[in-house]
């Protein structure tokens, strides 16, 4: 029922945000723009379906945002720099991705590191990397099939959009429909309680890192696609607008409530909210203040649908 009520609210909320849009700009509803929203969310979403099933374990990845640049910064070093085919070039980023996350969830598993510790040093070290690698420079990616995935489009829809709609759609799948994403909810609610009836622990909470690693790799390489380019500059903030989507899509910070579909709904409020902010022309800085306080405000909601669930 909570839930319910939460995903109720929140479409209410997106119905007035497009109402408030379409009466501040007449550019909100064109159909260009709409597409524009569409494709902002997919940065967004893809990762945030991820970070979906690190809350819900009750536990938090901040480094994605430094993944991201670190992921387009190496594709563009890989390929342009040093040659390597595309193929292999994605292989290599999704590799590096998948280690971040597997280095993440072995620390929290073996080393009894609190994620937000961990992945507050990749925050810092993987944006630095990048720096480095790149010189502080954007690196032109001249590849036809890369520009596919970035300006492409399949039916008059960007890519970005389908590969969104499905990771999203497979995400779900797992969450609800297997023993994996059972076991996710599990240990949001009580880790010890989850090891005694024989869930595999250790192996769960490494295993979402890394989901979590790869797919912010993903959107790293879809970023260089979008901009032709590999930039260490890019995603800064990216995390804070993940994590603030997840939990305005009613998945409690403290673990074990909430879902994908939550989050669906969480992205484009979050990607709707800031293409008005943009379309009205508010200064950068001032956008920055609004994103904050709707960190916290999420962070607020997640506290009272967690005080309204011990309740019941």
């Amino acid at each position: 029922m909570l839930k319910r009520l939460s995903r109720t609210g929140l479409l209410a909320g997106l119905v007035v945000l497009f109402v408030v849009g379409a009466l501040l700009s007449p550019a909100f509803l064109s159909v260009p723009n709409q597409l524009n929203i569409l494709r902002q969310a997919a940065f967004v979403g893809i990762i945030a379906c991820g970070m979906t099933y690190v809350i819900l374990a009750g536990e938090i990845d901040i480094s994605v945002g430094s993944l991201v640049a670190l992921s387009s910064a190496l594709l563009g070093v890989m390929m342009t720099k040093l040659g390597y085919p595309l193929p292999v070039a994605i292989l290599a980023v999704l590799v590096v991705g998948m280690v971040s996350g597997l280095l993440t969830g072995l620390a929290r598993v073996f080393f009894g590191v609190p994620s937000f510790i961990s992945t507050l040093a990749l925050y810092l070290a993987l944006r630095g990397l990048a720096q480095i690698i790149t010189g502080s420079l954007p690196i032109v990616i001249d590849n036809p099939v890369l520009r596919f995935f970035g300006n492409g489009r399949m039916a008059g829809i960007p890519v970005q959009v389908i590969i969104l709609l499905a990771v999203f759609a497979i995400a779900f799948f797992v969450s609800r429909k297997t023993t994996f994403g059972r076991s996710i909810y599990a240990i949001g609610g009580n880790a010890k309680a989850a090891r005694l009836a024989g869930i595999p622990v250790d192996r769960v909470r490494i295993l979402i890192f890394v989901i979590t690693g790869v797919l912010a790799a993903f959107v790293g390489i879809l970023l260089s696609a979008r901009l032709e380019a590999g930039n260490a500059n890019i995603a800064t903030g990216l995390e804070f607008e993940v994590i603030a989507a997840v939990i305005v899509g009613g998945t409690s910070l403290a673990g074990g409530h909430g879902g994908i579909a939550g989050t669906f709904l969480g992205v484009l409020f979050i990607t709707v909210l800031s293409n008005i902010l943009v379309l009205l022309g508010v200064d950068p800085f001032a956008q920055d203040v609004v994103r904050g306080a709707i960190v916290l405000l999420a962070v607020l909601i997640a506290n009272i649908q967690t005080g309204e669930t011990r309740k019941d």
